[in-house]
C-alpha cells in the first residue's frame, strides 16, 4: 500500500468516503459526523496539501489530514507555542477494516510530524466517542482535556474537543510513502 497527497479531483470520494464512516457510526450508536462537512473546507485543505490517502491499488483504502494548524479554541497558548502538527478526519475504508490501517497511518503521521519538527503528534476526537478515545489511548496517546465551548467547523456546538497527544518519532508504519518532503515547521523562540 502506498500513501499519496490528495488533489482536488479527489473532493467528491472523500465526501463520499466521509457519509459511508458516517453510516457505519450510526450503526455503532455513534452522532459523529452527522453533519455535512463542507466541500470548500475539505477543497481548501487539499490545496493546503495536508490530506492524505492510503492507496490499495487503485483503491482508498484510508485517509488522514495531517497540518501545522490547530483548530481555533482547543490548544492553549503554551501548548501551541511547542512544535507539534495535527491530525484530523482520519478514516478507514470498511472494506479495509481490521487490517490496522488506521493504527498504521497514525505511526506515518508520527513519523512525518517528526521529520518536519514536531515534537508532538495531536488530535482532537469527538467527544461521546468513548470506543474512538479507547482506540487512540491504545495507539499510544495520552488525553490531555475535554474542551466542551465553542463552534464545530461545520456549523453547531463543538462536538470534538477529547484532546491528546502523543511524541512524534520514527515508525515502521509498512506503507510506501510517495508524498513529498513535509516543510519544517517555524519554531517559536
Amino acid at each position: 500500500m502506498r500513501i499519496i497527497t490528495a488533489v482536488p479531483a479527489d473532493v467528491a470520494k472523500l465526501l463520499a468516503f466521509r457519509e459511508e464512516a458516517a453510516a457505519w457510526l450510526t450503526r455503532l450508536g455513534s452522532d459523529q459526523w452527522q453533519r455535512p462537512y463542507p466541500a470548500a473546507r475539505l477543497l481548501h485543505t487539499i490545496e493546503a496539501g495536508t490530506v492524505f490517502l492510503v492507496m490499495d491499488g487503485d483503491e482508498t483504502a484510508g485517509t488522514i489530514t495531517l497540518t501545522a494548524d490547530a483548530e481555533v479554541g482547543l490548544w492553549t497558548e503554551q501548548e501551541l507555542a511547542e512544535p507539534s502538527m495535527f491530525i484530523n478526519k482520519l478514516t478507514v475504508a470498511r472494506t479495509h477494516a481490521g487490517r490496522n490501517i488506521g493504527g498504521r497511518l497514525l505511526d506515518w503521521a508520527g513519523e512525518r510530524a517528526q521529520r518536519a519538527g514536531a515534537d508532538w503528534l495531536r488530535l482532537d476526537a469527538w467527544t461521546t466517542n468513548g470506543a474512538l478515545q479507547k482506540y487512540y489511548l491504545r495507539h499510544g496517546f495520552r488525553h490531555v482535556r475535554t474542551v466542551l465551548e465553542g463552534g464545530a467547523v461545520n456549523g453547531g456546538p463543538r462536538v470534538s474537543g477529547w484532546l491528546a497527544q502523543r511524541s512524534t518519532g520514527s515508525a515502521d508504519h509498512g506503507f510506501t510513502d510517495l508524498t513529498v518532503a513535509p516543510q519544517r515547521l517555524a519554531r517559536t523562540p
